[in-house]
């Protein structure tokens, strides 16, 4: 795994403060506050973050999931083509959409995409596994058709549980200063 800093080795600490304001809240950054509000206002800022990062994770899954699973329906693919098409449109969308702000911020294609593989690659794979796994369990979801609602109630339950399926993922990495939080200090630049 990467470091914060050997991927932000692009941009010194000073120029980074200037060009993206000042640094997010992380659990590190609130040790120094003694008792239950530290200690609860630290939960709330771990929560907010990984609930953040796996919106954006889910966002990216969902464009690419939708985009793969409307193709493959629409051309009369197998589920297993659709469900290929679907996961890697995916992980194209989901990468592209960390990558495009890390280089918007100036960094380097070989800082930049290290740290974007770095940062979601867990947080979507648990997406993809949860998302496809039940389409591919509710009855007559793959095969029902794009013009009938059980196929996109389908799509939205397996969506919205693989979110909650990835949220305790994207936490669990942030707590330990992987995932969204290799990158968190370099969106919104």
């Amino acid at each position: 795994m990467i470091s914060a800093e050997s991927a932000a080795a692009t941009m010194s600490h000073h120029e980074e403060d200037e060009r993206c304001g000042p640094k997010a809240e992380t659990p590190e950054s609130h040790q120094g506050h003694p008792g239950l509000h530290g200690a609860t206002h630290e939960a709330s800022s771990l929560n907010q973050t990984a609930f953040m990062a796996t919106v954006h994770c889910l966002t990216g899954c969902t464009i690419g999931e939708i985009i793969g699973m409307v193709l493959g329906t629409a051309l009369g693919w197998g589920n297993w083509e659709t469900v290929g098409l679907a996961v890697a449109l995916a992980f194209t969308v989901g990468y592209t959409m960390t990558l495009w702000p890390l280089r918007r911020a100036g960094m380097t294609w070989n800082a930049a995409l290290p740290l974007a593989l770095a940062s979601d690659t867990l947080s979507m794979t648990t997406m993809e596994l949860v998302d496809n796994a039940i389409m591919l369990v509710i009855p007559g979801a793959m095969d029902a058709g794009l013009p009938n609602s059980l196929f996109w109630w389908s799509l939205a339950v397996s969506l919205i549980l693989a979110g909650a399926a990835a949220f305790p993922v994207n936490r669990w990495l942030i707590a330990r200063g992987k995932g969204h939080a290799l990158v968190h200090a370099h969106h919104g630049c």
